[in-house]
């Protein structure tokens, strides 16, 4: 889940920024090159992930990086969505009782043994609400328990109801080595994981260093950094503008980083490897606290309507950009349909502005739309890193609310700052925060549970249909209960509690390296090349 932002552009939860979250194919068009060992990988990361605590952010730089210094208890393939090993190398589901066996010989960066009670002791503490993890209900199911048998290297789940996608969740779930665990203050800055690399320099805002975990064999489907090719240094490195990025790629300054406004068409002409994620772009967010204006059901309808979402859609992605049709989209996709097409309102102008008259906001002598002397002033937020065409999409759209009478000011922030405000009690009223993620349980507490800063639910979205819709799906098994999850999204869009207007493909470039990206860069894919 890359919130961008449940890693392609937002929450990754992953936030797709380099969404941030779950996501789709690659594509190598670098042509055949010899595969090298060691040497150094130079990743380029349009923000600072901020605190490295790997189990309590949901932005995509975090999720990124999180990938280099811990592992889940189990993995997907990113084409057939198939459950792999990691940490665990079988697993079972029964009812509401997971069980995992752990691989053997796995070893923290710091030399000490995993055990299963440590694996229990990470699970219970993102299950308890007073920690507040992102990843309670997204990734873990509320109201789960766990325990360790060391002896027998198996750690059991136990769920307070049916959970249909509970492995997924499980995936992307970084697991905490003990000296972690006793020292949490420890994580902000350090690692203390078992995944294939070490975090052996912090320089926060410039960059992150890590070294190679020598004797790893547990990664995703057995992988190990015993494989040629694979580097033996990983230097994550700040870049926040996309256009230095493209140009470090081209130089040779960057290994890898993900481009998605207009440099991406001068690296597609450059002959560079390139992997392709599927990814949401544009979607957009209302702020329901009480006392904001968007709290009103019909100032969040009139807004939505006010949009031209086909142009917004245009300009954000330079035209390569195509409606979504799933709010959970990130491939390999659980529940495949349409949630979207018949529920998203359409642009109406003069049926935007009808609305704000109903709702007691009326035209001024100078235009501008007011209620009980309180002139309709809005704090519009977007992401900085989604490049020129997501700042080029933003002014329009406070044209064209401008157009009915209402006061937006546009502020670009980028990942940190952006999930800092909506997930705190900052200062704003429409968000475009696409949250990208490949089952739509893990949308749940996004929509619906505590508002923030008490729970996900960052835009205090309260919807009994949405919450009864969910409780039928999560009684059904997997994808049988699919056309009721398509169903709850239909509920939310139709009101404007969401509104997805654009899905793009992110483009990774790498420059003398290869590797995947089924949702955010997988380490162990990586391999330096000879030119």
């Amino acid at each position: 889940m890359k919130l961008t932002t449940l890693g392609t552009h937002g929450l990754c939860l992953a936030l797709v920024a380099a969404a941030l979250t779950g996501c789709g194919g690659n594509s190598n068009t670098g042509g055949k090159a010899e595969v090298v060992d060691g040497g150094t990988f130079t990743f380029g990361l349009s923000s600072d992930p901020g605190n490295l605590d790997p189990q309590m952010g949901a932005g995509t730089s975090l999720f990124t990086v999180t990938q280099f210094g811990y592992d889940p208890l189990v993995s997907v393939d990113g084409k057939t969505g198939k459950i792999q090993s990691a940490l665990a190398k079988s697993w079972q589901v029964q009812g509401t009782t997971v069980t995992l066996t752990l691989a053997d010989g796995i070893t923290c960066s710091d030399g000490a043994r995993l055990t299963a009670s440590d694996v229990a002791k990470n699970l219970n503490f993102v299950a308890d609400p007073k920690n507040k993890s992102p990843f309670l209900g997204a990734f873990l199911p509320p109201g789960a328990k766990a325990k360790g048998d060391d002896a027998g290297r198996v750690v059991t789940l136990t769920l307070a109801q049916p959970a249909p996608f509970v492995l997924n969740g499980l995936s992307g779930l970084p697991i905490v080595c003990p000296s972690g665990l006793a020292d949490r203050s420890s994580l902000k800055t350090g690692t203390a994981g078992t995944g294939p690399y070490k975090l052996i320099q912090a320089a926060p805002g410039d960059h992150y260093t890590y070294a190679i975990h020598s004797g790893y064999t547990w990664g995703p489907n057995g992988a190990t950094t015993a494989t040629k090719g694979l580097p033996k240094t990983v230097v994550i490195k700040v870049v926040e503008n996309e256009s230095t990025a493209a140009n470090l790629l081209l130089s040779g300054g960057l290994n890898g980083a993900q481009v998605v406004g207009p440099d991406a068409v001068r690296l597609e002409k450059s002959g560079l490897f390139v992997a392709k994620t599927p990814a949401m772009l544009g979607e957009q967010w209302y702020n329901q606290r009480a006392g904001r204006a968007t709290g009103d059901p019909k100032v969040r309808k009139a807004l939505t309507q006010a949009l031209d979402l086909g142009q917004l859609q245009k300009v954000m992605t330079a035209g390569h950009g195509t409606t979504p049709t799933t709010l959970a989209m990130n491939e390999p996709a659980a529940c495949h349909g349409d949630s979207v097409s018949h529920a998203l309102p359409a642009g109406d102008p003069q049926a935007a502005a009808a609305l704000l008259d109903q709702a007691g906001w009326t035209k001024g002598s100078d235009g501008t739309r007011a209620k009980g002397g309180k002139p309709l002033k809005l704090t519009f937020l977007y992401q900085n890193a989604g490049g020129s065409g997501v700042g080029a999409a933003a002014e329009l759209a406070v044209k064209q609310w401008k157009a009915i009478g209402v006061q937006a000011t546009g502020h670009s922030a980028n990942e940190t700052t952006l999930t800092g405000t909506i997930f705190g009690a900052g200062d704003w009223d429409v968000a475009w925060v696409p949250v990208n993620v490949n089952t739509p349980d893990q949308l749940v507490p996004f929509f619906s549970g505590p508002a923030a800063p008490k729970g996900n639910n960052f835009a205090s979205i309260s919807d009994p249909a949405y919450d009864a819709a969910v409780k039928s799906a999560m009684a059904a098994p997997g994808t049988a209960g699919c056309r009721d999850w398509l169903a709850a999204e239909s509920g939310l869009i139709a009101k404007a509690d969401i509104v997805p207007f654009a899905a793009t493909t992110v483009q990774t470039f790498g420059k003398a390296a290869k590797f995947e990206t089924p949702g955010q860069l997988v380490p162990t894919s990586i391999r330096m090349l000879a030119r």
